[in-house]
This record gives structure tokens, C-alpha cells and sequence, in this order.
């Protein structure tokens, strides 16, 4: 099994390329936890803020993309896309492993994160938002956040995606393909 994680793409076309080129080419499914197209106007525009392109590569994807919706991903934007926008979550059991998907914007908190997975008895709670990685283990759930591969929020400003494989979930650089942290599932 191999999952390809990715948020916060908000219509940056190559980051979406880059990312899928380099790691998520021959996965099983993509889990995009929100932000897909649109940048906010809080976000600087890039050279590779291609919305409509991004649309056409997750709607030609080979791999299965689920997405929960995001605070920037509008009706209008989702409509051009030909698989669902999920809110406020997505909800996929792959493998035995339940698995929530959100972007993390109506539940910013740890203590909300947590009530949550709980009550969803996730295995693996990913969501986005925020644009820096979190990788930790509460409870009985593994905590996701893979950043994002266009706007990153990271002090060093690393564009990242978090991989799933052989039981274990890594955020890695995409650039310098370092795996910058790791966890068992």
C-alpha cells in the first residue's frame, strides 16, 4: 500500500506536478487535505499559479484522489473538478486503518483534532491548513499534517507532501527528497 498526502496546493499547478512525478506516480490513493485551487489573497502568487491547469491534472489523475474541502476552496472552483469536494471531512477506511481527512480549519485545536479522532476512532487524522508539518502520535491516532508543497509556512520554507508506505508515514523535502520526519502506523 503507498498513500500520497498532500494540502495546500492552492492552484499551484508544478508543485501538484512535482509532487506527483516524485512520489506519488505509482500510489494506490492520494489523500489532499484542502486548499486545492484557489491561493487566498493572504497568499503570495507564484509563477506556477495555474489553477485551471491543476484542474486538469487532478481530473486526468491514474491514481484515486480523495479531497476534503478547504477554507479557500470554493463551490465555483470545486465544480470544475469531477470528483467530490468533501466537508467538513473526508472519512476512508483503507486497508483495516480508518482514516479522517480535513483540512483543519474548523478544528484548529489539539483538543478539537483529538474529540474527533475519537469520536471517529481514527487511526490516522490528517488535515492542513496551517502549512507546516506535524507528524505525532496521541492516543490511539497518528496526527497528519504534510504542509504544503506550494506555500509553505515552514521557518526554512521547505515545500513538503507526506508519503505512506510499508507502515510507516514520512514527510519528506521535495526538493531535496530528505525525509524530515517519520512514523510507524
Amino acid at each position: 500500500m503507498k498513500i500520497g498526502i498532500i494540502s495546500d496546493t492552492h492552484g499551484h499547478e508544478m508543485a501538484w506536478a512535482h509532487a506527483f512525478d516524485k512520489y506519488f506516480h505509482d500510489a494506490d490513493l492520494i489523500l489532499h487535505a484542502g486548499d486545492v485551487l484557489y491561493h487566498g489573497p493572504r497568499n503570495p502568487m507564484k509563477a506556477d499559479y495555474n489553477p485551471a491547469g491543476l484542474v486538469q491534472r487532478i481530473n486526468n489523475c491514474p491514481v484515486p484522489v480523495i479531497i476534503a474541502r478547504g477554507n479557500c476552496d470554493s463551490e465555483v472552483d470545486a465544480s470544475c473538478l469531477k470528483l467530490p469536494v468533501q466537508a467538513p471531512y473526508a472519512y476512508v477506511v483503507w486497508e483495516g486503518k480508518r482514516i479522517v481527512v480535513t483540512h483543519g480549519h474548523t478544528v484548529m485545536s489539539d483538543a478539537e483534532k483529538d474529540a474527533m479522532a475519537a469520536h471517529l476512532k481514527a487511526d490516522v487524522f490528517i488535515s492542513g491548513h496551517i502549512h507546516t508539518n506535524v507528524l505525532e502520535k496521541r492516543g490511539n491516532t497518528l496526527f497528519v499534517n504534510p504542509g504544503s508543497p506550494a506555500l509553505s509556512k515552514r521557518e526554512d520554507g521547505r515545500s513538503t507532501v507526506a508519503v505512506w508506505e510499508n507502515g510507516e508515514i514520512r514527510i519528506v523535502d521535495l526538493d531535496t527528497d530528505e525525509v524530515l520526519m517519520r512514523h510507524t502506523v
